[in-house]
């Protein structure tokens, strides 16, 4: 089951959400609309390097800094 990034037009609410295979509308945990936009999402990870700082790093830019990558034009 995979789990996507929505976007609410009602609302603007972003959210992430598992979606079952038998499922076929999703509400807005704010404020309940279907009207929903699903977005383009990417997985990221986190780690510490040898002297335990944490790195970060995604399946997307990789020298993109935000979480989010709705805004990317690439």
């Amino acid at each position: 089951m995979p789990i996507y990034e929505f976007e609410c037009k009602k609302c603007g609410l972003r959210f992430d959400y598992l979606v079952r295979a038998s499922q076929e509308e999703i509400p807005c945990p704010k404020c309940k609309s279907k009207n929903l936009r699903r977005l383009i999402s990417s997985f990221a990870f986190s780690s510490k390097d040898a002297q335990g700082n944490i790195t970060t790093s995604s399946s997307g830019c990789s020298s993109c800094t935000s979480r989010n990558c709705s805004g990317c034009p690439g």
